[in-house]
């Protein structure tokens, strides 16, 4: 009995070791910052600030920040200036997947290939050999070049794999524009490219992005079982997602941050990092699209935050960035892990997180802070807020610049019609929660209700999120 009860004691010592030791690992190891170096490169592990305020930041209002990341639903969010870590919160060393950050990663390899004569932008598909399945590609689509697909502009709208409803329904007709004469964000360009740079170069993308990206930056997590290939009927060309932490891919942005230079060593050409995060097409106002880098200053970056140019970010589904202001020397990662159930972040709210840290720097043009407790004018509650379904239009822009008009009636039902051609019609119902105006549509968002904190300024309503979030500024038209 004694040798048994001795045995499980030994059982239990190990286990909590290695309990501790894998503790160790995943945690974050920081190294000092000794507040004089500049141009700071992580070696095995991130140099960290012993306090902000020694980089010129609030600690206090860093911590404001990290109370609404939380809020809204972040899980890691990373700030690096000058190579040094400013502050980090959340599960930083947490592998969850990227998304579409994965086409900036693949940007940065094919860089690389350029670079090295493996491949060229001016190439056709014609002349590569590139296909599809049924209905496979034309002879004007395969006229579309290498550099077409990498600014997505190849004019190429067959079936893809790993995109979203809203991908998918969005997708011009086949031939409906000529390549290199339209952008569209396609996931067929993004997977297409995976396709050719494995084809040109003789590698694989994620044993590729360790030899020549991974291990030079010292990663701490990345392994190529990390990368996933996935297939399927609708076309030959596989999505490669990957998975990554948030100090990695902090990392990788740094290497665009610094130009492509890390320490000594030049991985991507500077040329390359320039070329591929300028605008190549308009995205919108202020923002634009590069070689899979989005671009962006003032406003185009996200709403409720105006950034200094020249600004750049890769972007992924469910809230994954690697913001990248090279005017700032500073880089922003934001993680949200979708691997379970997970928030569904809005631009406002992450433009409103932006402003929350550029604010803990000091920033002053900005813009106004978008808080509901900030707000300019009258915070409508109760009966006031019911007054606003007596017989009232409420009008105003979404963010895409189309219009939208929703009619109220006091027995609570409400219509609405919306888009550049009010092609969007629908019915529904409103109520007033206290604090908040509710409306819920019988077809729009799924019968979602949705809810806002009004606030009246003279002749505008500005509405915010649950939140507090700005989200937009309404007209009321009485009477009609």
């Amino acid at each position: 009995m004694g040798q048994t009860i001795a045995g499980r004691l030994r059982l239990v010592f190990l286990l909590l070791v290695l309990a501790w030791v894998s503790a160790c690992q995943s945690a974050p190891r920081w190294a000092l910052y000794d507040g004089e170096s500049r141009d700071v490169f992580p070696g095995e592990s991130w140099a960290k600030a012993e306090s902000p305020e020694l980089l010129g930041w609030s600690s206090d209002k860093l911590a404001a920040a990290q109370a609404f990341s939380r809020e809204i639903g972040s899980t890691a969010v990373m700030i690096v200036e000058s190579g040094v870590v400013v502050d980090a919160w959340g599960g930083i060393a947490t592998k969850s997947n990227l998304h579409s950050v994965r086409k900036s990663l693949l940007s940065g390899l094919i860089g690389i290939a350029v670079d090295d004569g493996k491949i060229d932008l001016a190439t056709s598909l014609e002349e590569l050999g590139i296909d599809d399945n049924e209905p496979s590609l034309t002879a004007v689509e395969k006229q579309a070049t290498v550099g077409d697909l990498i600014k997505a502009r190849s004019g190429i709208y067959h079936p893809a794999l790993y995109e979203t409803r809203r991908m998918t329904a969005s997708k011009p007709p086949r031939g409906s524009h000529a390549p290199g004469s339209f952008w569209h964000y396609n996931n067929w360009d993004f997977n297409a490219l995976g396709t050719i740079y494995e084809q040109e170069t003789g590698e694989t993308i994620f044993e590729s992005f360790r030899q020549r990206i991974a291990e030079p930056l010292q990663m701490e997590d990345y392994r190529p079982s990390d990368g996933e290939y996935v297939t399927g009927a609708k076309s030959e060309h596989a999505a490669y997602p990957f998975r990554m932490t948030a100090r990695d891919l902090a990392r990788f942005a740094l290497l665009y941050l610094r130009e492509g230079r890390w320490a000594d060593r030049q991985i991507v050409s500077a040329d390359w990092v320039a070329e591929s995060t300028a605008a190549h097409s308009s995205i919108g106002a202020e923002s634009g699209y590069g070689y899979m880098w989005w671009t962006g200053s003032g406003g185009g970056v996200k709403p409720n935050v105006r950034i200094p140019a020249p600004s750049y970010h890769a972007a992924g589904w469910g809230g994954q960035y690697a913001f990248v202001f090279p005017s700032l020397d500073l880089v922003l990662v934001h993680r949200v892990n979708t691997d379970g159930d997970h928030a569904f972040l809005t631009n406002r709210q992450i433009g409103r997180l932006l402003w929350m840290i550029l604010a803990a720097k000091g920033l002053q043009d900005i813009g106004p802070d978008p808080s509901i407790e900030a707000a300019v004018g009258t915070r409508l509650l109760g009966d006031a807020l019911a007054g606003l379904g007596a017989d009232s239009t409420l009008t105003g822009k979404n963010g895409d610049g189309t219009s939208w008009r929703m009619t109220l009636t006091p027995d609570g039902r409400t219509s609405g019609v919306a888009g550049r051609d009010g092609e969007f019609r629908d019915k529904g119902t409103w109520r007033v929660d206290a604090d908040r105006f509710c409306v819920t549509w019988d077809n729009w968002r799924e019968g979602r209700e949705r809810c806002f904190g009004v606030v009246r300024d003279g002749d505008a309503l500005k509405s915010y999120d649950p939140t507090g979030t700005y989200r937009s500024t309404m007209t009321l038209v009485t009477g009609e």
